[in-house]
């Protein structure tokens, strides 16, 4: 399955309790919890470059599956991890007691980040 496309957020839980988890302080939490933000990926075989806008921040992660690489977290660290393919619809990643996992089912992505027992799900539609 291919992932390449651009996704817009409809919607997410616990992001306040998961981002207060990760350190992010409560103004930029208050900021960024209405925000709609759109992610952009363009796969190349196993290569793949996200874009994720969300308001004025734009992250971009660039990666090989099942290599390591460097990723920029949502709070703006660095870290490395290993983009893996699970079935033909799951990408899976851990980093810093993180365990992320974006599911594409058509034109749905449902992204789970999961730190202790705090699970953040957003779903996000194909535009």
């Amino acid at each position: 399955m291919n992932f390449s496309g651009r996704f817009q957020l409809q919607s997410q839980e616990n992001f306040e309790a998961f981002m207060k988890a990760v350190g992010l302080p409560d103004d930029l939490i208050q900021k960024g919890k209405d925000i709609k933000g759109v992610t952009e990926i363009v796969q190349d075989g196993k290569h793949f470059k996200l874009t994720i806008s969300t308001g004025s921040k734009v992250i971009q992660n660039e990666f090989n599956l099942g290599e390591e690489c460097e990723l920029e977290t949502m709070t703006g660290d660095k870290v490395k991890a290993v983009v893996r393919l699970e079935g033909d619809n799951k990408l899976v990643t851990n980093f810093k007691g993180i365990t992320s996992v974006s599911e594409l089912n058509g034109d749905t992505m449902v992204s789970t980040m999961t730190l202790g027992d705090i699970v953040l799900k957003r779903v996000s539609k194909r535009i």
